[in-house]
């Protein structure tokens, strides 16, 4: 996907290509990751547990994050301040292979929020300018 430059006075950014590409990568471990931890590898009960539906709201986020949509980005990058927060509690509660997974979801999530926030910034401090110009 090639993106040109645009011929007026303030062009967008230039999007940082590897902050798309972290924060899909980070987005679709996470998907991975909430689906084998509440299924097989740690479940809160044996065979399973609905918890898996956790990862619900991630796949909805994924199409647009793939796309590089600057709205799905910002909300996604709200969206997934919640499984930081879980992870967060888990680690330090749960004990054996559920904590080490809780710590690697608080990882997951901060690398993509970080990297939504690096791949949206840009567009909004040229949207700033724009509408100072107008």
């Amino acid at each position: 996907m090639t993106i040109h430059a645009p011929s007026s006075p303030s062009p967008a950014p230039a999007p940082r290509a590897y902050a798309a590409y972290g924060a899909s990568a980070a987005l679709i471990l996470l998907i991975a990751l909430c689906v084998a931890w509440e299924w097989r590898v740690a479940p809160l009960r044996a065979g399973g547990s609905a918890l898996v539906l956790k990862a619900v709201p991630l796949l909805l986020a994924l199409p647009g994050v793939w796309r590089r949509s600057l709205y799905t980005l910002q909300w996604a990058s709200m969206l997934v301040l919640l499984y930081l927060m879980e992870g967060i509690v888990r680690g330090m509660s749960d004990r054996g292979p559920s904590a080490s997974l809780a710590w690697l979801e608080v990882v997951l999530a901060l690398v993509f929020f970080g990297c939504a926030l690096a791949y949206v910034a840009p567009f909004k401090r040229a949207a700033r300018r724009a509408k100072k110009a107008v």
